[in-house]
């Protein structure tokens, strides 16, 4: 069955415009289990903008679901993934200024360093997962550097659903949808678990989830924009709808 990981992030960034207590992550967390989440992600940024080391050691000793811990590939994260014990722990790009995470990880340019850097939370007893571009180089060194879990980034395809308005006709999306399609087959023939994630709301969710083998979703921002208006339980659980309705019978899903 198709799994969805609820990612909190933005609670946390309305909490940090104020600076405050509310609204907490770990409560934002609580109520997303409830709504049917099978995971919470958490992305712990070096500048700390909006997710802080509180929070995951927080979220670590209240989910009850399994906790994915975005990071970038440091020597400081990886002693905190190594302490704090996340069940997976999930290698981004980051970059200072950028609103959100803008490509997948260079694994190919950096292959020797994310072998040691997977080798080490490996040895902590972690699931280690790589957010790539749908590229068949990368998910090959991606296996080559032993990490278990690829996460695809499905950016160019929520970019390409949005202009041409979800319609398939259009060759861009079809191609983004089969890219996504192709690098996952590949992932799977490889021996590792298929994932994806990034920019996926309520219109565009369900092509993917539709996707042979495909295993679980990443999604915060739709979530949490959704919350605003039904509460984040029924944001959960409509989302987690659309996933299971698509995985279960694809024709539905519209591509």
């Amino acid at each position: 069955m198709i799994q969805l990981g609820v990612n909190v992030d933005h609670v946390a960034t309305v909490r940090q415009a104020r600076r405050g207590i509310e609204p907490d992550p770990v409560r934002a967390a609580h109520e997303a289990e409830l709504g049917g989440a099978d995971g919470i992600t958490v992305h712990l940024r070096e500048d700390r903008r909006h997710i802080q080391d509180a929070d995951v050691e927080r979220l670590k000793a209240a989910v009850n679901v399994k906790l994915n811990l975005e990071m970038a590939a440091t020597d400081e994260m990886v002693e905190i993934a190594r302490r704090l014990k996340p069940q997976i722990a999930m290698l981004v790009p980051e970059g200072r200024q950028e609103i959100t995470t803008e490509g997948g990880l260079d694994i190919v340019g950096n292959a020797k360093h994310m072998k040691q850097v997977v080798e080490r939370l490996k040895e902590a007893g972690l699931i280690v997962s790589a957010f790539i571009d749908a590229e068949d180089a990368q998910v090959q060194a991606a296996a080559d550097a032993g990490f278990d879990v690829c996460e695809v980034h499905t950016g160019p395809y929520a970019h390409s659903f949005g202009i041409a308005g979800g319609d398939f006709l259009f060759d861009d999306l079809a191609k983004e949808l089969d890219a996504v399609k192709r690098a996952g087959a590949r992932i799977i023939e490889l021996g590792m678990r298929f994932n994806a994630g990034h920019a996926l709301n309520y219109g565009n969710v369900q092509p993917i989830a539709a996707l042979p083998g495909i295993r679980e979703l990443h999604i915060g921002h739709a979530i949490v924009s959704r919350a605003v208006y039904v509460g984040l339980r029924e944001a959960v659980r409509e989302m987690k709808r659309l996933m299971v309705e698509a995985a279960t019978n694809p024709r539905t899903s519209g591509a």
